[in-house]
């Protein structure tokens, strides 16, 4: 129990990539799973490691965990056996450059994909080279006049920038690479992926022994990142949002049983990884409506999550809202044995959008700051529990060094402060077993507590209108019983990855242009796999490209969204 005036935090970070693999030929089309390992998952380890007090909970996505162990597997392969890499970034560090036309470009484009401003401007060599590129860009028939030492020159310059600031001052092999900084060899190259070999192999390990020792607790998300509230009934987009538009066709076939396949399957990988059963799930954007909290429930899932505005909405629908400090607890509904938190949006967003402009004391300061107001005005009576979650890996590279200083100093003064606790949400439950009742809940997500981003606008509605189709065809020809049991246990995995958030998140003017494009012509590519797993032509309407909108100044990049965000 927590002394009088204190609280229990909980900083539960969620780490979430889509399926970038296409499972018609393993071959990548984005690099950000492996990127964001050897940059964000290592050093949020790292940072847990080096404080003993800290603790965390750390929620991975199934469908990360598998890109990650296939990743190790063809990366160890390769350095072992000289096998062709599945990626072309990755293969281009190993040597093998596309041709010149604009394949190269394509690459050279690639490799200035990183914050300008924390990771470019920081490394001058890299700032030069990027320099150089841009012609390219601009006419890509130049490509053939750039010599294999700048491709080589940039493309490793490219991963350095992406490591993580703990490889970086801890690895001899980095410092010699980042000293040369210029006319780097294929040996160089080889020990660069040496490194990256060694640190996505070691990722699972760590936070696995972290789990192991008490300092986190692992969570899970359904397979393939699934909305599950809109797999299992449109309609409960309405619910927040009255006036939304929904998608022609009346409901997603068999959401129900899909619903339920992809917690089974998503809880099923987290064993394969990590070796036990999970307690808790995230759901994918936080998105839970009554019926979702039912399924968990039925998994035996013990805990949950949304955001602060689901509950907010709920309570002014039953005309039940307390004030502030009725997200700092724990919920339960009448006869499930599932707890449901709430995180504070607003604590969340400044570190996501704000602290990184800061310096990190100042923001370290601030964030205690406003957690001391919450203690000192808790009911003493009870045990206050603060839930900051958000996106464990996109908004550092947002921060200099990699966000070092600031995580750094948020858990060790957090660690050693007299009234915050940091905990976990199953060590909470453990010592705390009072709840308040959970009201009928008003359906949503933690993006502005509705499912405005992936549901409502014609693109949107437009991808779940393809993916019902896909769906339907599904059925039809695995109820024929032509296919072999490996056949639909591919085409169903192929299914889960089109059921997944990320292709209708994407769809947006709110996002930027060529991620609009890239995402739009993945989510068709799945598609199309589906269809030749199934052995159908796919209907004419996915051969066409249908996302014509995206912006030019985007939040954070696209990839992540405040929870005030419209």
């Amino acid at each position: 129990m927590r002394d009088k005036g204190g609280l229990n935090l909980v900083l539960c970070w969620h780490m979430h990539q889509p399926q970038y693999r296409r499972l018609s030929d393993g071959q990548y089309q984005q690099p950000w799973t492996y990127l964001h390992a050897i940059k964000d998952y290592v050093d949020m380890a790292a940072h847990i490691e080096a404080i003993p007090g800290a603790r965390a909970v750390v929620n991975f996505s199934p469908v990360l965990l598998e890109q990650l162990a296939d990743y190790v597997i063809q990366v160890r392969t390769h350095l072992q056996d000289h096998a062709p890499l599945r990626d072309p970034l990755l293969a281009a560090l190993a040597g093998h450059w596309p041709p010149p036309g604009p394949a190269r470009a394509a690459l050279i484009e690639a490799c200035l994909r990183a914050n300008k401003a924390r990771v470019i401007e920081r490394f001058p060599a890299f700032k030069r080279l990027t320099a150089l590129a841009e012609p390219v860009i601009a006419d890509p028939e130049l490509s053939g006049y750039l010599e294999e030492r700048y491709l080589r020159d940039l493309v490793v310059w490219y991963h350095l920038s992406w490591l993580g600031e703990t490889v970086r001052r801890s690895d001899a092999r980095v410092g010699q690479l980042m000293d040369k900084a210029r006319d780097f060899d294929e040996d160089a190259a080889q020990t660069l992926l040496t490194v990256i070999a060694e640190v996505l192999a070691s990722i699972v390990p760590r936070f696995r022994k972290l789990a192991e020792s008490g300092q986190i607790e692992l969570s899970f998300t359904p397979y393939a990142h699934p909305i599950v509230p809109l797999l299992l009934d449109f309609a409960v987009a309405r619910e927040a949002q009255p006036d939304a538009k929904l998608p022609a066709v009346a409901h997603y076939p068999g959401g129900e049983e899909r619903a339920r396949w992809q917690i089974k399957a998503g809880r099923e990988a987290f064993i394969r990884h990590f070796g036990y059963a999970p307690a808790g799930c995230w759901p994918a954007e936080g998105g839970i409506s009554a019926q979702t909290l039912a399924l968990l429930d039925d998994a035996g899932v013990k805990w949950t999550a949304s955001g602060e505005r689901v509950l907010r909405h709920s309570l002014q629908a039953s005309a039940m809202d307390a004030g502030n400090g009725d997200r700092y607890c724990a919920y339960g509904a009448p006869g499930r044995a599932i707890r449901c938190f709430f995180r504070d949006d607003g604590l969340s967003d400044l570190i996501g959008f704000s602290y990184a402009d800061w310096h990190a004391d100042d923001a370290v300061g601030n964030l205690i700051s406003h957690l001391e107001t919450i203690a000192r005005a808790a009911d003493t009576d009870n045990a206050p529990i603060v839930s900051i979650i958000m996106d464990g890996e996109n908004a550092w590279e947002y921060y200099p060094e990699n966000a070092y200083y600031f995580l750094r100093a948020l858990y060790e003064r957090l660690a050693n402060h007299p009234l915050i606790r940091l905990t976990t949400f199953s060590d909470y439950l453990k010592e705390e077993s009072a709840y308040t009742a959970l009201p009928p809940l008003i359906a949503g997500s933690w993006v502005n507590g509705t499912f405005a981003t992936w549901i409502g606008s014609p693109d949107k509605n437009r991808g779940w209108e393809m993916l019902v189709q896909a769906k339907k065809d599904y059925d039809r020809v695995v109820g024929l019983g032509r296919l072999s049991v490996e056949d639909v246990e591919r085409a169903t995995e192929a299914l889960a990855v089109c059921e997944g958030s990320d292709w209708c998140w994407w769809f947006g003017d709110y996002n930027p242009r060529e991620s609009v494009r890239d995402f739009e012509r993945l989510y068709r590519c799945h598609i199309n796999d589906l269809y030749r797993i199934l052995g159908e032509p796919p209907p004419p309407m996915i051969a066409e490209a249908f996302v014509q909108h995206g912006g030019d100044r985007c939040e954070r990049g696209g990839a992540m969204r405040s929870s005030g965000a419209v």
